[in-house]
C-alpha cells in the first residue's frame, strides 16, 4: 500500500505528522484530494477541515483558518497560524467567538473594522462546520 507523508503545522505547534493513505482539504477553488506520487503544488487553503485518511483506515480531521499547502509526491505539508485537532475543538467556545465577531460586523467604524470582523466570522463559521463534520464521523 502506497503511503504519503502528512505533516500539519500551526503557529505554535506540529499537530499532526505522519503516514497517509489520502488527505483532502479545502483550496481556493474547491476541494482538493491528495493521493500519493501527486504532482506537485503550491497553493492557498481556505479555512475548513483537512481530512487525513490513515493507512489503518481511520480517519483524522484538523481544522485549519487558512494557510498554505505543499504538495511533493512523497510529501504533504500544510502551514496554518490556526490548526486544531477535530477531538480538540470547543463548540460552545467557538459559538461564543462567532457572537463576538458579529457583534464587531454590527458595530464596525470603519472599513478596517469590518473587514477584520467579516474574516473572524469566516473563519468562525468554518471551525464550527468542522466540528460539525467530526462529531458527525465520531
Amino acid at each position: 500500500m502506497s503511503t504519503i507523508y502528512v505533516d500539519v503545522v500551526s503557529a505554535e505547534e506540529s499537530v499532526f505528522s505522519g503516514e497517509a493513505k489520502f488527505v483532502a482539504l479545502p483550496g481556493e477553488s474547491g476541494e482538493l484530494g491528495i493521493l500519493p506520487r501527486h504532482v506537485p503544488l503550491i497553493t492557498r487553503i481556505k479555512p475548513g477541515s483537512v481530512r487525513i485518511e490513515l493507512p489503518d483506515g481511520k480517519e483524522e480531521f484538523v481544522f485549519v483558518a487558512g494557510g498554505i499547502l505543499e504538495v511533493q509526491p512523497d510529501r504533504v505539508t500544510v502551514l496554518s497560524d490556526t490548526a486544531v485537532r477535530g477531538a480538540d475543538l470547543d463548540e460552545e467556545k467557538a459559538n461564543k467567538a462567532k457572537q463576538a465577531a458579529e457583534d464587531a460586523l454590527r458595530n464596525a467604524k470603519s472599513e478596517l473594522d469590518l473587514a477584520t470582523a467579516q474574516s473572524e466570522l469566516a473563519v468562525l463559521a468554518a471551525q464550527i462546520a468542522a466540528l460539525r463534520k467530526y462529531r458527525q464521523k465520531h
